[in-house]
């Protein structure tokens, strides 16, 4: 409700418009309130399959979130949503209605979201797609009132250009609004054009703070200087409109890039928009799958190409959000959220594109791995941006393994790859391994399966091209050294029993002594226990990569302890934690993950990874029901999250067992194992388990 006032509302109202004449001024309050980054639980993603759109948006709570340009490491928007205002009160979309997103083609990245009031007086449909010819985003509008009731439509943007929600500069201009930070630019256009227009500062003078305080725009201010900066207009034409969201290195250009747009016409961008996508789709491998699979299948498909960078070609970030909102606030281009390529996640999506049939793709991949991101000793970063500079400081040898594992997979045995690329990688693995800084959940040092399993693979792999090549003494050392510790990674990781009366692997030992009970701490302030306590499932990499076959007794009797101590049962099928006491995660009132008191959820690729275990076993019907769990975990809009909320008991309606929580969706790994899976359980084996690794170890089954 608005606050008293001296006058009425009705003659507040009737002043509005002189207000805003009298006001053609800076914006006061600079520079706003801290800016923080949306949630991270992705209900919609799209861009145009072509590489002259380099432009990204992102849906989530009825509302347009990030928008990404010119590259996929780049979030440039907060929020794009409308402001309903009666004489009573004013509504905003993301908080005060409900929200229905739904897909409007099966083949194409393309989304409605439906927003009602909670009253159903009033409903907003929203449907968005990107011109393929220009970075510009292209939203279709209709507002349809359902009582007799009087409403005015506001637009409400905020802009949080270059990765940052301070620094920018946004004002008015030929009807349009304007934002810039340096070197990135954004204009924001109505077909029908706007009644009124101000530029402000958050929380002390942006519109929303005017219309909630008075139900109209009192102050039209037309500028709002290098601050977190947020833009409202009234909408001229409600009934029916189309906004173009045009971005740009300098504003001018962003102005062209949206008029243009808009002049061209929502229909015809989205035509060409969804045969794009359907091209794609038709380009890929024939795989016999049911309607309800198929449907998932083409979306994680859609989802991963859309997730490679336009201009870095091959970089595939993780996922286009930033968990939890990424800390205390946004205000400066520190953070990196999933928008960053990790070599691990990277190898997977290039396995995915492989198994699919869209070779180019896969390659794109292992040409970025090994000329952008690769560092002179052979080792990769723990994840960098799109461009290759670094960004965490950890070393994971897992990231350093796999894309040896990739490169054999295509078949890329080059001279001047092996030379310059593929024996660098193998020799630091001969030399820092098979230990390791950190593990692929990218916490602790020592001794873990997972890691051991990707090391062999790989050196093993790397022999293999070695050979090819000529270089017999390498391809020998790798062997011998792959073999030794194929050998010796049960002596290393599988204890003798604290939990069971069985032997298990455990998540990580300290040492190469799994029995000595080292004392292991849970990161973000999950405790510490005894090491032997602490279980994960990585060890069914060893699988997965050929190192051991399916029905060996550790692997076994590691499963049951696995499915004793970190598996959940969901409406949607079953999940896993990554290990008992993981903290990586909300906490159990829903309060987002802060680095110190959280709660591990259950990860939807760890239901993947079960399948692909399953069906290497010959266990099909069982593997199947993975799959189907991961296609229960999607969202309406068809993505697949990193982690799924795990109690019947929900602090609030966003938590709902067996549904995506806020930590990041659409996950690329998580779409690239419901796309292996898919294709795996149709070949009646896994296409990823690299055939040379298997003849050497698994098919023997002597380790």
């Amino acid at each position: 409700m608005f606050r008293p006032l001296l006058m009425s509302t009705i003659s507040l109202f009737g002043c509005t418009a002189l207000f805003g004449q009298a006001t053609n001024k800076l914006a006061t309050g600079a520079p706003g309130l801290d800016s923080h980054w949306p949630s991270a639980a992705k209900d919609g993603f799209g861009t145009a399959n072509t590489l002259s759109s380099k432009v990204w948006f992102t849906l989530n709570n009825g509302v347009m979130t990030e928008a990404y340009y010119p590259r996929l490491d780049v979030p440039n928007t907060q929020s794009l949503q409308f402001i309903v205002c009666s004489a009573m009160n004013c509504e905003t979309e993301a908080d005060d209605m409900a929200h229905e997103l739904r897909v409007l083609d099966s083949r194409a990245l393309s989304f409605r979201q439906i927003n009602t009031a909670r009253n159903g007086a009033y409903t907003i449909t929203k449907t968005y797609t990107t011109d393929p010819g220009r970075p510009s985003i292209l939203i279709d509008v209709s507002f349809a009132r359902n009582s007799n009731a009087s409403y005015t439509l506001y637009v409400y943007f905020d802009p949080s250009l270059k990765n940052s929600g301070m620094h920018d500069t946004a004002w008015t201009q030929d009807n349009g609004f304007l934002a810039v930070d340096t070197g990135i630019a954004t204009a924001l256009v109505s077909s029908g054009g706007f009644a009124q227009m101000t530029n402000g500062y958050l929380g002390t003078s942006d519109g929303l703070l005017q219309l909630k305080r008075t139900g109209g725009i009192t102050e039209e201010y037309q500028r709002a200087e290098n601050g977190n900066v947020v833009q409202v207009g009234r909408v001229r034409q409600p009934s029916a409109f189309t906004l173009a969201l045009g971005f740009a290195n300098n504003p001018a250009a962003a102005l062209t890039n949206a008029r243009a747009s808009l002049s061209r016409g929502y229909s015809q961008a989205r035509r060409e928009y969804e045969t794009g996508w359907h091209s794609y789709l038709d380009s890929l491998r024939r795989i016999d799958l049911a309607p309800r699979y198929r449907r998932q299948f083409n979306f994680a498909a859609m989802t991963l190409k859309a997730l490679e960078d336009k201009t870095y070609r091959g970089a595939m970030i993780a996922s286009p959000s930033i968990p939890w909102g990424g800390g205390a606030n946004a205000n400066e281009p520190t953070i990196s959220g999933y928008h960053a390529v990790w070599s691990r996640d990277l190898y997977h999506v290039g396995t995915a594109f492989l198994a699919m049939g869209d070779k180019a793709s896969a390659n794109r991949a292992l040409d970025y791995l090994f000329k952008v991101q690769q560092k002179s000793d052979g080792s990769f970063p723990q994840n960098s941006w799109v461009d290759g500079r670094p960004i965490g400081g950890g070393l994971q040898m897992d990231q350093v393994a796999f894309p040896l594992i990739l490169a054999y997979q295509l078949k890329r045995s080059g001279h001047d790859t092996w030379l310059r690329h593929i024996k660098p990688a193998a020799d630091f693995l001969v030399s820092n391994g098979p230990a390791t800084p950190q593990e692929r959940w990218e916490e602790k040092p020592g001794y873990s399966p997972s890691t051991i399993a990707a090391e062999i693979a790989g050196l093993v792999c790397a022999a293999d091209i070695a050979s090819v090549n000529g270089d017999r003494v390498s391809a020998t050392s790798y062997l011998k050294t792959a073999d030794e510790w194929a050998q010796n990674v049960d002596r290393w990781t599988v204890t003798a029993g604290l939990k069971s009366d069985h032997a298990y692997y455990l998540r990580i030992t300290d040492n190469d002594d799994p029995d000595d009970g080292e004392k292991i701490e849970i990161n973000s302030g999950g405790g510490k226990y005894d090491e032997r306590e602490i279980v994960d499932a990585g060890f069914l990499e060893l699988v997965r990569l050929g190192i051991k076959p399916a029905y060996h007794p550790n692997i076994v009797n590691s499963l049951a302890m696995v499915d004793k101590l970190i598996k959940a049962q969901t409406p949607n099928g079953r999940g896993w934690y990554r290990y008992n006491h993981d903290a990586y995660g909300e906490t159990d009132e829903g309060g987002n993950y802060d680095g110190r008191a959280g709660k591990g959820r259950l990860w939807t690729l760890l239901t993947g990874e079960r399948g692909e275990y399953e069906l290497a076993r010959g266990n099909r019907v069982t593997a199947n029901r993975q799959l189907d769990a991961m296609l229960g975990f999607a969202n309406e809009g068809m993505m697949i999250p990193e982690q799924v909320w795990d109690r019947r008991v929900t602090p609030g309606p966003e938590f709902r067992a067996g549904e995506g929580t806020g930590s990041a969706t659409p996950l690329a790994w998580s779409m690239a194992q419901f796309i292996r899976l898919a294709i795996n359980l149709q070949i009646g084996h896994n296409s990823d388990t690299p055939a040379v690794v298997a003849a050497r170890y698994a098919k023997r089954g002597q380790r």
